[in-house]
């Protein structure tokens, strides 16, 4: 019996198309890839009827963005018992995507000479090239090529009215539906949104340079008292081709700074974090707050630095503890706009990196320390609880947090 079922997930094949080198196709970033989800656009069951050999190819110019579809199958059924793919993906695309791949190729020539990022630059930093091109056999990469030069990576911060930002959030939204779970789109006439766009923008000399998309993440004010707003982070996502090379930690440090910068927000907050937004938040954050001296100085009670066989000299007596003290580290939070969940998790962290094992008293104040937070945070869960019941569930939430803690330290070192 023939199979007409296709898994979404596979047949949806994404690429980011350019022209900066002869074999760009090569390009890492140019490499093929495929969704984490497909739900909210082909249905729970993430399946597509009716074709056989189904490649359904969405190509996006790296810079602005502009699509273009191409569906392919070796077999499909009549028109009224399959799946109308270009019909279903009409309804989360930009009307003025393209399906002359000519047309496209040329699209994609013009934005390589004229596509600028729209909004105000905030952050940038630099990385070697990315590509390393199999050339005759050997490993080509294109720094040895005189004419490249490092990329650098850079943010923009965007509102609606941005000149150009619209059109573009038209295109990347997309990317939301396909890599965060359960997410949506937001509405565009909800005016406050804020957003900031990670670019690569590569140098080749003798050539004018190019961008690329990388990522994106959207941000909305709340109100906080008196006379303040609370910036809430809602979308993250960072594109496959970029992703595991410290690009998302880079795109939170420049929210961060943009926080930091601007004297109307008073805090920043994440709207239900993914696991691993989480941990690249919380690496990001230690790292920011391990980089502060005086605030390590007057945590620790000394000033890190290595004698010897690498001792470290330690003074016992910071504002740390254990226990912390709760008004030095409210200023510290306030001081550096972090939420107060996110600053006590830091906090304890931080206690946890130098707590002497065999320090009894420290043991004992520090699990007291966490459990009182955990108890504040779980309240409504654990009063329903007898006492033994309590201090049990309490207890093994201590446990795995202390071991999430543990992961995140060793990553930092």
């Amino acid at each position: 019996m023939t199979d007409w079922t296709s898994n979404a997930n596979d047949v949806l094949t994404l690429r980011l198309v350019h022209t900066d080198h002869a074999t760009s196709s090569e390009d890492p970033i140019a490499t093929p890839f495929h969704p984490r989800f497909t739900y909210p656009i082909f249905g729970d069951e993430e399946k597509i009827y009716g074709y056989q050999g189904l490649v359904v190819n969405l190509l996006f110019s790296s810079g602005s963005l502009a699509m273009c579809l191409n569906i392919q199958s070796t077999a499909r059924l009549p028109a009224s018992t399959k799946d109308d793919i270009e019909g279903i993906l009409y309804k989360f695309i930009p009307s003025d995507y393209l399906k002359n791949e000519t047309d496209f190729k040329k699209r994609v020539q013009d934005d390589a000479i004229s596509f600028r990022p729209c909004g105000s630059l905030i952050y940038s930093y630099s990385r070697p090239s990315l590509l390393h091109l199999p050339k005759n056999d050997k490993e080509y990469n294109l720094k040895d090529d005189p004419g490249y030069q490092d990329s650098i990576f850079e943010v923009y911060h965007n509102k609606w009215d941005t000149p150009g930002f619209l059109n573009l959030h038209r295109r990347m939204q997309i990317f939301i539906l396909l890599y965060i779970e359960a997410g949506s789109y937001i509405q565009e006439d909800e005016d406050k949104w804020q957003f900031l766009v990670l670019y690569e923008r590569r140098r080749r000399r003798g050539y004018p340079d190019t961008f690329h998309f990388v990522g994106y993440c959207s941000m909305y004010p709340f109100f906080f008292w008196p006379d303040k707003v609370r910036l809430r982070l809602s979308q993250f996502v960072i594109l496959p081709p970029y992703q595991n090379q410290g690009h998302g930690a880079h795109l939170y440090t420049a929210l961060h700074q943009h926080v930091m910068a601007t004297p109307s927000i008073a805090e920043l907050t994440i709207e239900d974090p993914s696991e691993a937004f989480e941990d690249l938040r919380d690496k990001t954050d230690l790292k920011f707050l391990l980089r502060l001296t005086d605030f390590i100085k007057e945590g620790y009670g000394f000033e890190e630095r290595y004698e010897g066989k690498g001792k470290e000299r330690f003074v016992i007596g910071g504002k740390l503890g254990p226990p912390a003290d709760k008004v030095w580290v409210e200023t510290w939070r306030k001081k550096l706009k972090i939420a107060s969940r996110q600053f006590d998790r830091l906090i304890e962290m931080l206690i946890l990196r130098k707590l002497d094992p065999v320090n009894e008293g420290g043991l004992r104040a520090f699990r007291l320390q966490v459990k009182e937070r955990l108890y504040r945070f779980n309240f409504e869960i654990l009063v329903t609880l007898d006492e033994k019941e309590r201090k049990e569930k309490l207890e093994e939430t201590f446990q795995s947090v202390i071991d999430g803690y543990q992961v995140i330290l060793s990553l930092i070192g």
